[in-house]
């Protein structure tokens, strides 16, 4: 039996439909004015953002055309292992003194007013455990940009000031039991022992987790899907 596409997988949740159809929705009309979109998702650890995320742009782009749709993801915004220890935070790594925050907000700045040349945006690679430059492209072209990540309803600074910079920002909510075991394999998929795995979820993305899920209400919309497509690793945005 052939393996079926994104397009038609999704028809089993379908929410799904409705989430892409609402984003479309908020691209501007291709009138000469070079205005972006910017949406993003926020939740608590593993709660399936980057997942949702790289799915709206790819639903996007298959609807309206390659690079209409661009992904900024703020784990790209990771500090570097190398700062992490000059920090001292490592044993914290995913707390929110742990990112450049003020790195990411000025990237979304310049997203919402250059648009007549390409934007190269990080991404983090969880191989290596780092942050990778310009592992994503947003180009003149694209009109909506989704980006995701633990810290966008934050009330702290400088997070606070990402969500006057985005049209909307939807809360993608899961299970804690659903996430952490999510966040287990994450771990193990890195390298970890199943003991190391547990103890770094209960004494770091549990109180991550919980530091996101006291700011949801600061989101606009609350969004619950499940058998969310993954798009294929090697699908590369804006191109």
């Amino acid at each position: 039996m052939p393996s079926q596409g994104p397009r038609a997988r999704h028809r089993l949740e379908p929410m799904l439909d409705s989430l892409v159809a609402d984003v479309l929705a908020l691209i501007p009309e291709d009138d000469g004015d070079p205005h972006r979109v910017m949406i993003g998702l926020t939740g608590a650890p593993a709660a399936g953002k980057s997942t949702l995320a790289r799915y709206l742009v790819h639903a996007v782009n298959e609807a309206s055309g390659t690079g209409i749709a661009g992904y900024l993801p703020m784990d790209g915004y990771h500090l570097s292992n190398v700062q992490l220890d000059r920090l001292g935070r490592r044993d914290r790594k995913g707390a929110p003194d742990t990112f450049d925050a003020h790195g990411y907000v000025a990237m979304l700045n310049r997203l919402s007013i250059e648009t007549d040349h390409p934007i190269y945006v990080p991404d983090y690679d969880r191989r290596l455990h780092e942050p990778v430059a310009a592992r994503h492209v947003i180009e003149p072209r694209t009109r909506l940009v989704v980006t995701e990540g633990n810290y966008l309803a934050s009330d702290s600074e400088p997070w606070v000031r990402v969500r006057r910079l985005l049209t909307e920002l939807w809360y993608v909510e899961a299970s804690d039991r659903v996430r952490e075991r999510r966040l287990h394999r994450r771990q193990r998929a890195g390298g970890a022992s199943a003991s190391a795995a547990r103890a770094w979820v209960e004494r770091s993305d549990r109180a991550n987790g919980e530091l996101v899920k006291a700011v949801r209400d600061n989101c606009t919309r609350v969004v619950r899907v499940n058998k969310v497509p993954r798009v294929r690793s090697d699908h590369r945005f804006g191109r």
